[in-house]
């Protein structure tokens, strides 16, 4: 059959699952007109390409699959960066689209020529010009393979804007095979299960590589055969339900009091899937003194990138999970049940301190007790988007915030790239429709994608965005104060949105709430909206200068 790539892509998109093109137009003939015909494939329309790629960034974690976004040339696909270099950062699969200048005239200054490969190449699994519109078939099966086995990551593919019209006869498409899976070594597993023998107090530490592999079942499997405490990155967050009993919270900058007793105390450390960055890692200061280390990943250059493990172990999270439990099911070793009534009461009366603490009816309104308001009024089946600012970091400090859904946390990566959370909110929606959404951020954050407001409205979504506003870059504006004398400079908005207003002007619901005792009610409010297929924005006025302790201790490091 006779088509132009573009509309070989709209089609082969049907059999590869794509359900959503994340961007906007440039020249409609380009990719859109192909699309006018699908049945299955919805173009959203966003207000700018940035936003594009951060929706898809959420899609792909939340739905499992490939996020897909689009740019037309030069400053179009410029714009979509920020959102690549976070799924580069954070492993995860999004296709890039784009129009090149055409061939006939390239090199001659064409309108919006650019090298635009060489501005994704370093932060792309692959970056390509597809030269031949007859090869868009093996390139697109190349690229979604790339994207989604071993370590997923971003990829990008571009067509010339002449190339891409022409008319070619195609040869048939084969789906990417995304199944692959590298299974570990016997004999290091062999070597996990002697180190487990002898410890006394081993903790499992999550990220994000568990959660790409789907490794919930083998997670709780096997924390629960041994009776051991798991811990989680932000990216690890939803592997395991939050009010699991061996559920001991967030590592690095994120721990709470808890969580930072379950780490010293540990003997053994076993990490799975997680290069345990920076704030992981308490610049990687924070390793529990004298304990062994295991660490496995699917990607051979990630074992020993920063801590050094005794044992490294290259596989799929969750095959290396499974191999672990039918070794310990031969070897015979025991349950600690006396560890597991500790841990159980150690963790309730953890949530019990958390809930009490987080009650507190000071103004202006603690961020603690946002974060536990917006967990007990939306509950289960919502879905956490985060942005990474001083006041909105609340939501990451467990147990003030516990998720009780399987996947459903959507962390930036670590380039934490502003505005991330706000429009990702909308591809987490699309990806989970019939789930809540909830996005925590700053009002510094909010500002870099509020513009995305119509495009939730428009279809119908069930986001809530939360803003913890203290009128400035909350985090920036602490270290002013606290390690640079006080010398404010550029960090406090003068002026500045009335929030509420812009977003019923959008047709949003929205509240502003300034008084604790009207935080509850403003968030049922909320998600009754939601519940009419109407976003909501509350706008709350917070508190500046109350940080975790964690925060605090973490910025002593650097």
């Amino acid at each position: 059959m006779e088509r132009t790539a573009w509309e070989e892509l709209a089609a082969v998109f049907e059999r590869e699952g794509i359900r959503y093109v994340f961007g906007l137009p440039g020249s409609p003939k380009h990719l859109y007109d192909a699309l006018y015909d699908s049945a299955a494939v919805r173009p959203i329309l966003t207000r700018h390409e940035t936003a594009g790629a951060f929706m898809a960034y959420a899609f792909a974690r939340v739905s499992g699959t490939v996020g897909c976004c689009f740019g037309c040339p030069g400053p179009g696909i410029a714009n979509l960066v920020p959102g690549i270099l976070e799924a580069w950062s954070g492993c995860v699969p999004v296709l890039a689209l784009g129009v090149r200048a055409p061939t006939r005239t390239y090199g001659m200054g064409a309108f919006q020529e650019a090298d635009q490969v060489s501005m994704f190449r370093p932060i792309t699994k692959w970056a390509v010009t597809v030269e031949r519109p007859d090869r868009i078939g093996w390139y697109l099966r190349r690229a979604l393979t790339l994207a989604t086995t071993g370590q997923p990551g971003p990829v990008y593919l571009e067509i010339p804007a002449d190339r891409a019209l022409e008319r070619v006869t195609m040869p048939s498409y084969t789906p990417a095979d995304r199944t692959v899976r590298p299974a570990p070594d016997p004999e290091r597993i062999a070597e996990v299960v002697r180190l487990l023998r002898s410890a006394k107090r081993p903790l499992l530490v999550c990220g994000g590589g568990a959660i790409a592999s789907g490794a919930y079942d083998a997670v709780q499997a096997f924390v629960e055969r041994l009776g051991i405490p798991v811990q989680v990155t932000p990216a690890g967050r939803g592997i395991i339900q939050e009010d699991h009993p061996l559920f001991a919270g967030l590592v690095g900058l994120y721990r709470t009091e808890y969580a930072k007793a379950i780490w010293e105390e540990s003997d053994l450390l076993i990490t799975v899937g997680s290069r345990m960055e920076e704030f992981q890692s308490g610049v990687w200061t924070y390793f529990p003194s004298g304990a062994h280390f295991v660490q496995i990943d699917i990607a051979a250059e990630e074992l020993g990138r920063n801590w050094i493990p005794e044992v490294a172990i290259q596989a799929d999270a969750k095959l290396a999970l499974l191999a672990l439990l039918e070794a310990l099911e031969r070897e015979g070793i025991p349950r600690d049940e006396a560890r597991v009534r500790e841990l159980t009461e150690r963790q309730r009366a953890a949530i019990a301190a958390a809930e009490a603490d987080a009650m507190t009816s000071q103004q202006p309104i603690r961020g603690k007790r946002v974060v536990a308001t917006i967990n007990r009024i939306f509950d289960q089946r919502t879905i956490l988007v985060l942005e990474n600012g001083a006041q909105d970091l609340w939501a990451y400090y467990w147990p003030y915030y516990r998720v009780r859904d399987r996947g459903a946390v959507v962390p930036p990566a670590e380039q934490t790239a502003m505005g991330l959370g706000v429009c990702g909110a909308i591809g987490a929606a699309l990806a989970k429709p019939e789930w809540y959404v909830v996005c925590t951020t700053g009002d510094g954050a909010f500002q870099m994608g509020m513009h995305e407001l119509p495009t939730a409205l428009e279809h119908r979504l069930r986001v809530t965005w939360v803003i913890f506003n203290d009128h400035a870059l909350g985090w920036p504006r602490w270290t002013q104060r606290t390690q640079l004398g006080g010398r404010v400079i550029a960090t406090e908005f003068a002026a500045t949105f009335d929030f509420a207003a812009v977003a019923r002007a959008s047709g949003c619901y929205a509240e502003r709430v300034e008084h604790p005792e009207e935080l509850a009610p403003a968030l049922e409010r909320a998600r009754r909206a939601n519940d009419a297929g109407q976003p909501a924005v509350i706008d709350i006025l917070v508190d500046s200068e109350e940080h975790h302790p964690s925060f605090v201790e973490f910025h002593r490091l650097r």
